[in-house]
């Protein structure tokens, strides 16, 4: 099993608008070549139960919703592909919801009370609702189930357990293992084949898990994030990831752990990987970071894990990077230099494939030396690069997720240094820079027929290489502007750093207006357009004057 999230999936509600296709069928069959044979579809599931049911505050739209879904999983499975459900459920509802049902509340978050998972008509919804779904679109691959975080769900899933007089009486464990108890029963109820997915993403406040699996029913898969714990040191600080690393190779100690434990149950074992990008830099639709890719596939097959969720909601795009899991899906025993060497003569052509592959090991050596932190892939500028403007005077404004870094040095940097965390960026941009030169020393030797391929591949790295060289521009910037106080002048080192940004922005405008994948991430659509880096020159020029 090799699942991921559509490329072109608008986080919304698809179902609801005909227009608006996540799975195109050009992407289909171009997934499919490349060893995908699922992808996922975010759901609420008050959205897909009949109405007038249990409960008529839902339901609305949902035959149309159905049907939808029924022509998807139909066109996916033209092409060997499944569609498999994002299950967060119970989703909570506002209190009132509760003024007629005061006995199924549960803890409270953000003006929201949970439909207590302890009651049984709580769970009795949430069974008989799988069941019509799964009823109303048989074919369907199944679901994956997030219970301890992401949206508000059962009581215990944002730490309200004590909030709930029911909950609060009971076992962690039990709790979350009875929601995917319930899931896989509603499920199997109506499509005995479906795969369950029992994902472990947030158990315990990310702590071990095993109690839960223990509990666990035995018709459900298991699936953690590989690189989850995986120690690291770089730029004076000792950590371990969290999640969304390619940076850092897993698997790490607490996937092998829960792995483990789950085998002992004899439940089949999933790897949540990222292996076309990460917020860790998700501007280009892939990062050819290829010996990481390998290391870590040839890592997961030593551990007998063959099933994977490739994405989650970036990475989605039919990327040589996929091509990597799929040769080791064929043969767990390959070696990592023999695929990658396939690959690269596969892509370029026998003459250039040697000097590739020394550019490939360039990027992933100085990928090693990203500034990997939580703050830092949610709320630094690598994302948005060049187009993320600059600011005389600090603006005061705190840096969103994924979404408006400013000029919030103090949060992008994590527990870095600011003068670490720029020299991070900085050993990212120089050894990217030197893959690039590799690459292009490579060009002539590239046959014609591999040569618009080549040319769109080498746009994409340097695009890369640009947002790198730009952030560690950006913390420069900063660190040099906050030294001066409230007494702004443009010094030798500023004047320097604008006619950088300058150039960066220029050129980074001529690769995206070549290719319309740059600066594009599903989820969050563009970070910019080439009018976006228009605004960053004319910005640098007026910083500049005197």
């Amino acid at each position: 099993m090799r699942y991921l999230y559509s490329y072109f999936g608008v986080f919304g509600d698809p179902l609801l608008d005909p227009e608006s296709d996540p799975f195109p069928a050009g992407l289909l069959q171009r997934l499919s070549e490349r060893g995908v044979n699922g992808v996922w579809l975010h759901v609420v599931l008050n959205q897909l139960v009949p109405e007038n049911g249990a409960f008529p505050e839902f339901g609305d739209g949902s035959a149309r919703r159905l049907a939808r879904l029924r022509k998807l999983v139909e066109q996916a499975a033209e092409y060997g592909v499944d569609i498999y459900l994002y299950m967060n459920e119970p989703r909570a509802m506002p209190a009132v919801f509760f003024k007629d049902r005061p006995e199924l509340a549960g803890g409270e978050s953000r003006d929201h009370l949970a439909m207590c998972t302890s009651t049984e008509p709580v769970r009795n919804w949430l069974r008989d609702s799988l069941s019509h779904v799964f009823k109303e679109v048989p074919d369907l691959g199944g679901v994956f189930t997030i219970t301890a975080s992401e949206n508000f769900t059962n009581c215990v899933s944002k730490g309200k357990k004590t909030a709930c007089p029911r909950c609060s009486k009971r076992d962690y464990a039990e709790i979350i293992a009875e929601v995917n108890r319930t899931i896989a029963e509603g499920v199997h109820a109506s499509a005995p084949d479906a795969k369950v997915i029992v994902w472990d993403w947030g158990w315990n406040g990310h702590g071990d898990g095993t109690d839960i699996i223990e509990k666990l029913p035995d018709d459900v898969w298991f699936q953690s994030v590989s690189e989850w714990a995986q120690p690291f040191s770089r730029g004076g600080v000792n950590s371990a990831v969290g999640e969304y690393s390619i940076s850092v190779v897993g698997p790490g100690p607490r996937a092998l752990r829960h792995w483990k434990a789950a085998r002992e149950r004899g439940l089949p074992t999933v790897a949540k990987v990222q292996f076309n990008n990460t917020w860790e830099m998700s501007a280009v639709p892939w990062l050819p970071v290829m010996d990481l890719i390998a290391e870590h596939a040839s890592n997961l097959a030593e551990q007998k894990v063959e099933n994977f969720m490739l994405s989650w909601s970036l990475g989605g795009y039919p990327s040589p990077n996929l091509e990597i899991a799929q040769a080791f899906a064929r043969d767990p025993s390959a070696k990592a230099a023999d695929v990658l060497d396939r690959l690269a003569e596969k892509r370029y052509g026998n003459a250039a494939a040697g000097d590739i592959r020394r550019a490939w090991t360039a990027f992933s050596e100085a990928f090693r030396e990203f500034p990997y932190s939580g703050g830092t892939l949610y709320l630094a500028p690598q994302q948005y690069g060049p187009s993320n403007l600059l600011y005389a005077k600090g603006t005061g404004y705190a840096s969103a997720m994924v979404g408006m870094p400013y000029d919030d040095l103090k949060r992008w940097k994590g527990g870095y240094t600011a003068d670490a965390f720029a020299g991070q960026f900085e050993k990212l941009a120089t050894g990217w820079k030197k893959g690039l030169d590799i690459w292009d020393s490579a060009a002539a030797k590239i046959a014609p027929e591999f040569a618009e391929l080549a040319r769109e591949d080498r746009g994409l790295a340097g695009a890369v290489y640009l947002h790198f060289a730009s952030v560690a521009n950006q913390c420069r910037f900063i660190m040099a502007r906050d030294a001066l106080g409230d007494q702004w002048k443009v010094t030798p080192e500023i004047r320097k750093i604008l006619d950088s940004e300058v150039e960066i922005a220029r050129s980074l405008h001529e690769l995206q207006s070549a290719d319309s994948r740059i600066g594009f991430e599903a989820s969050n659509q563009y970070y910019y357009l080439p009018r976006d880096l228009v605004e960053k020159v004319v910005q640098c020029r007026l910083l500049g004057e005197d």
